[in-house]
This record gives structure tokens, C-alpha cells and sequence, in this order.
């Protein structure tokens, strides 16, 4: 077993099995967040068992050996805290709140779930429904929609394209059998990240853990902790296309944009001041253009997705659809002059004024806390300090802005449209 110091007064531990523990000591607040956080998410299916990762998040609440489905969520909430999880792409996390004192339950229910589900067939089909109607929910809901289509237009068949959830067709089918090996093959101790912050103490997290895990599958066999995902190969995107999904709605939902860049990329940093310039907020370019002058939107934003080894970055706006072309095209002028003549000094320093100010800000809580220990150690290897983080959105240049929006901006693009539109229409756009 070994333990060593992290940067702002974290602390790692890697236990024998390769599993990590990472927490960060806050004694000025009188509660803890806790998360199991484990490095296997929708991108890891093949096309047939597309949607088991977050099936399984589902199942793993309802029940081990040791607790019922009530008994995981009441012994929680008798104590006043909370738990969920959630799945993304390339991980997925349970996590819980509680008060510092509860910390020691929350380990035990927390890795119970996680380490000795028992997945019972009935309970696999309750699960099935609800996934059913979490689809059909998210399917009514087009300001979602739009990013689904939007991200399967840029990365096709490539699984970063496919949904988190799965549809409809890769659900049903899908077994108990398949699920629950999929567990045992996938949820390995080298790929488990164990977080915690608020008002803890380091080594008595770890003895939790090592007890809550004894005599389980995680308690294994000796081994490394697992690499962060390789960003060495290319993942491939499709051909810049419109796709435009017919619905009665009110508002047409278009998302314009292309590849972006991946989360080691050295220009993650302009990238995010960049985003921030267009469409990060208020004062950006395009909430400027679109909306406050001419009203043409209640919503409108960019933003930035990144992976291990691949990116997408896009634009957002929702408008009466008698509207959307002119959005559309409004979009379009303002990313090619911004691509063409550059962005000033003015805007670049608000916009590493917006990154560091989100940045920070969003650690205010246990939780956020607890989430930047999990995701700098599953995703990076490595935690970076907070001083060190501001530093290098400091450290930007007017140069490598304007370089990566000549680079990025420039790309043909595919627009994704969902509203009360013929499949043919934008043919414009194409």
C-alpha cells in the first residue's frame, strides 16, 4: 500500500489491488461528499450491449447481500444525506453527501453496491422499464435531443457517437447474463477511483474502504492501477452532414460545429478562453449578437467537449422556427470573423477572467471538491493545484486563441436541427 501528498493538500493512496483513494482534508465544513468513481462508461459497449454501463448504474442500487433497495437509499437519507450516480462516455460515478459524522456509512453503502451487487432478474426488468421511459423522456425533450443528434453526426458510428442511455432496441433485448458480465469483466479494482473531501482524515478513509471491500470481487488480486485512456489514436468522424430530426414543436434547436480537440491537448486552455469570447456567457459575441440585439433567441451558447483521445465543439441556439435560418446564418458570420480576424486583447482577458472565475467558484462545495480529486486521478494521473490550473489559463496568449480559432473554426461543419421542419430543409447548409 502506498500513500503520498497531491497538490493542495490532497492525499492518494494505491491500495495493493491497484484500486486508488483520494481525498482532500476541509475542516472548516461539517460534511463530506464521497464517490466511487469507476473508469468504464458508454464508449466501452459494443453496438449490441450499447447502454449497459448506465444499465448498470441503475441495477447497482437495487440491492447486495448485505441491503435491499430500500435499505441502500434509507440508511442514507435517515441521516440526512444523498445519493445517485450518474454515467458519461468514459466513466461512471456513485457518489453521496453527507454529514462528516455519516462519512463511515457512506463507504460502507457506497462500496457494498458497487462491489457485491446481486442483480436480481426481476429487478432487471423493473430497471428495463424505467431505462425505457427515461429514452422515451429524453426523446421529448428537443433542447436535449439536438446534442445526441449533433454528436452522432460528428463521431457517426464511432461509440463517442452513440447514446449514454442506449435506445430502445439495444435495451430490450439485453439480459441479466450479459449485464452482470459485463459488471464482473468491467468494474476492476485498477480501474476504480475512490474520492472523498470535506472534514476527513486520510488514513481513516482508507481503513474504511479496505474494510467495506474485504472479502469482495474488488478485494483482489494484486495489480496496477490502470492508465489513464490512451489519446494516441485518431478517433474517426464522419463526413460534415445536416441531419435534421422532424418534430411539432415550438422552438427549432440547431447545434452547429465540428471536431474539437481532446483533454490532453496543450490547446485546451485558448480553447476554453475561446469559448468563453463566443458564447460562455452574457457578454460573449454570440448571446451579444443573437440575442440582446435582435432578440432572436432565448438561448443561445458554445461549448466544448472533450475525451481522451478526440473533441467536439459546438454552438447552441433555440428560436421560433420562422427564425432559425437567420440564426443560423448569423451564427456562421460570427464564427468566420472571429476565425478570419482574430479576437482582441480586451475579449481574451475577459474570457480568462470567466475560466478562472468558473473554475474556482465551482470548488465551493464538498462535492465539486470531491469530483475534480476523481477526474484529475481517473483522467489525468495527476492532480493539478488549483494555483497551477489559473496559472496556465494566465499564461494564454492573444496568438494561440486566434490559432486555435483559425484552426477550429475554419473546418466544415455539420449542423444538427430538431424542430417542426422537413427533412430536406437547410439545404442550404450543406
Amino acid at each position: 500500500m502506498r500513500t503520498q501528498s497531491l497538490s493542495d493538500g490532497a492525499k492518494r493512496t494505491i491500495l495493493p489491488s491497484g484500486l486508488r483513494i483520494v481525498t482532500e482534508s476541509i475542516p472548516t465544513t461539517r460534511s463530506a461528499a464521497l464517490g466511487v468513481w469507476v473508469g468504464v462508461g458508454s464508449r466501452d459497449e459494443t453496438p449490441g450491449m450499447s447502454g449497459a454501463s448506465h444499465f448498470l448504474e441503475h441495477l447497482l442500487f437495487k440491492g447486495t447481500h448485505k441491503r435491499t433497495a430500500l435499505q441502500i437509499s434509507s440508511e442514507i437519507e435517515a441521516v440526512g444525506g444523498e445519493t445517485n450516480a450518474f454515467t458519461t462516455k468514459e466513466y461512471t460515478c456513485y457518489y453521496a453527501r453527507v454529514l462528516d459524522a455519516d462519512l463511515p456509512l457512506a463507504v460502507d453503502v457506497l462500496c457494498d453496491a458497487v462491489a457485491d451487487s446481486i442483480m436480481e432478474p426481476a429487478d432487471v426488468e423493473t430497471e428495463r422499464g424505467v431505462i425505457l421511459e427515461e429514452i422515451a423522456m429524453h426523446e421529448d425533450e428537443p433542447g436535449d435531443e439536438v446534442h445526441d443528434v449533433f454528436t452522432e453526426a460528428i463521431f457517426g458510428n464511432h461509440p463517442l457517437g452513440r447514446l449514454i442511455s442506449g435506445t430502445e432496441e439495444s435495451i430490450t433485448p439485453m439480459t441479466r447474463n450479459q449485464i452482470h458480465s459485463f459488471y464482473r469483466r468491467r468494474y476492476k479494482a485498477p480501474h476504480i477511483v475512490v474520492a472523498a473531501a470535506g472534514n476527513l482524515d486520510h488514513a481513516t478513509v482508507v481503513r474504511l474502504v479496505r474494510k467495506a471491500l474485504a472479502g469482495t470481487a474488488l478485494d483482489s488480486e494484486p495489480a496496477d492501477p490502470a492508465p489513464p485512456r490512451s489519446g494516441s489514436k485518431r478517433v474517426p468522424t464522419q463526413k460534415p452532414h445536416v441531419v435534421v430530426r422532424n418534430r411539432d414543436t415550438e422552438q427549432g434547436h440547431l447545434v452547429l460545429g465540428g471536431v474539437g480537440i481532446g483533454r490532453r491537448d496543450e490547446r485546451r486552455f485558448a480553447m476554453g478562453v475561446l469559448n468563453n469570447v463566443l458564447g460562455g456567457g452574457m457578454s460573449s459575441r454570440l448571446f451579444q449578437e443573437i440575442r440582446e440585439k435582435r432578440g432572436l433567441a432565448y438561448s443561445v451558447y458554445s461549448y466544448a467537449s472533450q475525451y481522451a483521445d478526440a473533441g467536439l465543439f459546438g454552438v447552441y441556439a433555440g428560436s421560433a422556427p420562422g427564425k432559425s435560418d437567420e440564426v443560423l446564418d448569423l451564427v456562421r458570420v460570427e464564427l468566420d470573423r472571429v476565425a478570419t480576424h482574430g479576437i482582441s486583447a480586451e475579449e481574451i482577458a475577459r474570457g480568462k477572467g470567466m475560466v478562472k472565475g468558473s473554475y474556482v467558484l465551482g470548488l465551493e462545495d464538498t462535492g465539486s471538491r470531491m469530483s475534480r480529486l476523481a477526474k484529475s486521478e481517473l483522467l489525468y494521473g495527476e492532480l493539478m493545484g488549483v494555483d497551477d490550473l489559473l496559472a496556465r489559463v494566465d499564461a494564454v496568449t492573444t496568438d494561440e486563441v486566434n490559432e486555435a480559432a483559425a484552426d477550429l473554426l475554419t473546418q466544415p461543419m455539420s449542423l444538427a436541427v430538431v424542430g417542426p421542419f422537413d427533412e430536406n430543409a437547410f439545404g442550404a447548409h450543406r
